[in-house]
């Protein structure tokens, strides 16, 4: 898959709840995770800037529990992924921080999400075994991110003060705020 295959808002699949997967390792679930790992390095291929951390099954538009989360966040040469399968957080801990957050399917716009700093997570392997970890700092915003797609939820939604938490990547690389009213307000983000 490339990242043409990637569907944004308003795309109303990204607002359903994805279905748990039964048959783990059935050829249509591996060729899934294939995909989606395809689908997410080729959109890092073509940013400079960023890095694909992680890809929820239905940003490519398979409604299942199915998240990838790169396994090396600071090395943009290391391009392997840790399967989740059917996750869930089981626990919140430490306290709730906002930082930047953007997203493969909210096209250029970043804004400061408030997310907890420690999860534990449980999920199945591609293999179909049972794994248990916990996460804190950004991997544990990530899952967090990739959990809430599998539920129907983007990023944008956790955003209770808009007019100054939208942001976008400039030329450099860094993030600049935008203007809400003329970037944002008439856009269709928000549309469900």
């Amino acid at each position: 898959m490339k990242k043409e295959d990637i569907i944004r808002l308003p795309n109303p699949h990204l607002r359903q709840k994805s279905q748990k997967v039964q048959d783990i390792e059935s050829p249509h679930t591996q060729k899934l995770i294939k995909d989606m790992v395809d689908a997410a390095l080729d959109w890092e291929d073509s940013r400079p800037h960023e890095i694909s951390a992680a890809l929820a099954a239905v940003q490519i538009d398979q409604l299942v529990r199915v998240v990838i989360v790169r396994s090396d966040f600071e090395d943009k040469q290391s391009r392997d992924f840790t399967i989740l399968i059917n996750p869930e957080i089981i626990k919140y801990e430490g306290k709730v921080e906002s930082d930047f957050e953007g997203c493969l399917s909210v096209k250029d716009i970043y804004g400061k999400v408030p997310r907890y700093s420690k999860i534990r997570v449980r999920a199945l392997d591609s293999n179909g075994q049972p794994i248990r970890f916990k996460a804190d700092g950004f991997l544990a915003r990530v899952i967090q991110h990739e959990i809430d797609h599998t539920n129907g939820i983007v990023f944008i939604d956790h955003i209770r003060d808009k007019k100054d938490a939208f942001y976008e990547l400039d030329t450099k690389g860094e993030l600049q705020p935008v203007d809400y009213d003329q970037r944002v307000a008439g856009s269709n983000l928000f549309d469900d």
